[in-house]
């Protein structure tokens, strides 16, 4: 059983504010909750319906009903679980290969789609701007299907640590150089922009490389790509000769 408290603190964990006052966040779903489970993530408390997750002491495993369930989730359509976990103290940032340097991306299903795809091309390292949506907002974290455990995220002033990188800045824009006919290297920092604004005046002026993704259309009517789409083809460019 859940009890008044319990649900009050998790509930509590929607909100940014209350997730870093009690540097706790929570995942749902078993694939994700055993993903971090056999990371580096601090398990705090899990709350089931099932008979699961049988290597958690009992002391930090809690057996619900699903109407239990229903008050603590952020989900329309609740799992089996919900787990709450410790946020960790960010790692040094990874100033070498590709980085990915996200310029005020809003919308939690990006930032959880592009973490899983910096996963999946071997990206180990995202710094976000510090208006960037919240890594532990559980739309990310839901998004990211795991992934969060096996990337490095941090949230610092993007146009300062740019400027003292020694690494090529590449920048995304309508106008760039066509990617698929330019000499992409394999260490660099990749910028992506806000999904309405792209990337900020500030920053544009420091980027070293424009670079675009041709529109191919007859018409040529579509003005833009989702941002994160366009991070998989990007990835999948820089990485096609590596």
């Amino acid at each position: 059983m859940v009890s008044k408290n319990q649900i009050k603190l998790i509930t509590g964990l929607h909100q940014k504010k209350q997730r870093f006052a009690n540097q706790l966040f929570f995942a749902e779903g078993v694939k994700v909750i055993q993903e971090l489970l056999q990371s580096n993530f601090e398990l705090e408390h899990l709350y089931t319906t099932l008979n699961d997750f049988e290597t958690v002491q009992p002391s930090k495993r809690t057996f619900i009903n699903e109407q239990e369930l229903k008050k603590i989730s952020a989900l329309a359509t609740p799992n089996s679980c919900l787990a709450v976990f410790k946020i960790p103290a960010e790692n040094k940032i990874i100033d070498s290969g590709l980085i990915i340097a996200l310029d005020d991306i809003r919308d939690p299903g990006n930032l959880g789609t592009i973490l899983r795809l910096c996963d999946w091309f071997g990206i180990k390292q995202i710094i976000c701007s510090k208006e960037t949506v919240d890594i532990y907002n559980p739309k990310v974290v839901q998004a990211t299907m795991g992934s969060i455990a096996r990337v490095n995220v941090n949230y610092i002033d993007l146009k300062t640590f740019i400027t003292q990188t020694k690494l090529p800045v590449f920048g995304t824009f309508m106008d760039g150089d066509n990617i698929y006919k330019s000499n992409l290297p394999q260490n660099g920092i990749i910028i992506m922009g806000n999904e309405a604004n792209g990337i900020s005046a500030e920053i544009e002026k420091i980027v070293t490389s424009r670079i675009s993704i041709p529109r191919f259309g007859e018409l040529q009517k579509t003005e833009s790509l989702n941002v994160a789409t366009a991070t998989a083809i990007i990835l999948s460019e820089f990485k096609r000769n590596s």
